[in-house]
């Protein structure tokens, strides 16, 4: 359970709630989201409130609960949609069989099934009703709907019923929720595989106290480290100076120059099967670094430069080589520059976004940002626009994509050399 709990650190959990007597097990349910480490906010059905009350959700989870899709205050923002972006899963506990048929249905008649209709995020349904409607054929059919469009299903349990029957219909208790619930974020995909990623910037000392660096937080690059975990890969992380903490269960080696960062890379990808390329490593270097502090004493300084090793050019060179991911913060032309990236340098997938909000300002996406956009571009010419959001999401559908794009070659690889 220990462990399971770990993937639930940080996360945003949406519980949602809907008219039944097990609504009084989503209090605990939201109270262990939250002993794990997850940010929770609640929106409740009218009818759930006959069940339990507003008040006592708002205490457990610490956020307002959201009730009704036509809220004026609410809805000067669009606030379906912002719950729908905020929430990296929603688990619809308890999820009666109306809630189950609506949704099948695709109707959008409240605030909860809009919110279910409107996400990115995984979904999730823990079923409770009386045992003879779990038997009918009806809540079956509306459940296979549900799974094609991979909305999950914790449960339900088989015991003793508020009506007085006994037999499956119960809704699973808080403790086997919250497990499945962080099972939500081991998406697979990546199992077992070697996953190299560089994340942060890189420092090119001057002097003994003065270099030259960039603005990148490291922010993307530990996001996507920590998505292909969550994905079941081996992930090294060699990462410049960030002010970040380390993702657990992955290895992190630190580095601070773009050379630094080039050998930490080469001895790391051996045995590599995906190279993630996130870092914004400096294209130069001083060509010479004093030891001692360089005095302020003229009014004009000049330095010599010299290029530094490229990276992503020279994994891409490997034989054999891994599959590789490069990233381009452009501030103008985005997708001109990707596609010239993507071919100079070989490789099989890149990350575009951009950066052209001007420092000092209040960037919404890119460096410095808690938020981020990217344009995918593989080498067949094929493009994908992940709007603007979190990074940690963002990077769990590049992971995604990643590995769609890796096994779709490796089968293509496979079956020609099996003809031959």
């Amino acid at each position: 359970m220990a462990k399971l709990l770990k993937n639930l650190t940080n996360k945003q959990i949406l519980v949602g709630i809907t008219g039944g007597i097990a609504a009084y097990k989503s209090a605990e349910l939201v109270r262990r989201l939250r002993d794990g480490g997850a940010e929770v906010r609640v929106v409740m059905t009218r009818a759930a409130t006959e069940f339990i009350t507003p008040l006592t959700m708002q205490a457990l989870s610490g956020h307002p609960v959201s009730l009704d899709l036509l809220d004026t205050e609410s809805e000067q923002a669009m606030g379906h949609i912002d719950l729908a972006r905020w929430a990296d899963a929603i688990i619809v506990a308890p999820a009666s069989a109306d809630f189950i048929a609506r949704l099948a249905q695709g109707r959008a008649d409240d605030l909860l099934a809009t919110i279910c209709l409107a996400t990115a995020a995984p979904v999730a349904v823990a079923p409770a009703m009386n045992q003879q409607m779990w038997a009918n054929q009806a809540t079956g059919d509306n459940l296979a709907i549900l799974a094609k469009r991979d909305i999950k299903q914790f449960g339900p349990g088989v015991g003793a019923q508020a009506c007085g029957d006994v037999g499956a219909g119960r809704m699973l208790e808080a403790e086997a929720l919250t497990q499945l619930t962080g099972e939500l974020f081991q998406q697979g995909g990546l199992q077992d595989l070697k996953v190299v990623i560089t994340a942060g910037p890189t420092w090119e000392a001057i002097d003994a106290i003065r270099g030259l660096s960039n603005r990148s937080s490291g922010r993307m690059g530990y996001a996507v480290a920590e998505a292909a975990m969550e994905a079941g890969a081996k992930v090294v992380l060699v990462s410049g100076p960030v002010s970040l903490p380390k993702p657990e269960r992955v290895q992190v080696e630190s580095v601070r120059s773009a050379e630094e960062m080039c050998q930490a890379v080469l001895t790391q990808i051996k045995g590599a099967d995906i190279f993630i390329g996130v870092a914004a490593v400096a294209d130069y270097r001083p060509a010479k670094v004093s030891t001692k502090k360089v005095k302020s004493i003229d009014e004009t300084l000049t330095l010599e430069l010299v290029k530094n090793p490229d990276i992503l050019a020279t994994v891409a060179a490997l034989k054999p080589r891994p599959f590789t991911v490069g990233f381009a913060a452009e501030s103008h032309d985005l997708e001109t520059y990707a596609r010239a990236k993507l071919k100079a340098k070989n490789l099989d997938l890149i990350a575009a976004n951009s950066i052209s909000a001007k420092p000092g300002t209040n960037a919404t996406s890119g460096f410095e940002s808690e938020n981020n956009q990217i344009l995918l571009i593989d080498r067949e010419n094929n493009i994908i626009t992940l709007e603007q959001q979190p990074k940690t999401k963002l990077a769990r559908l590049l992971i995604q994509h990643i590995s769609k794009k890796y096994h779709a070659q490796n089968t293509t690889k496979n079956s020609r050399q099996a003809s031959r």
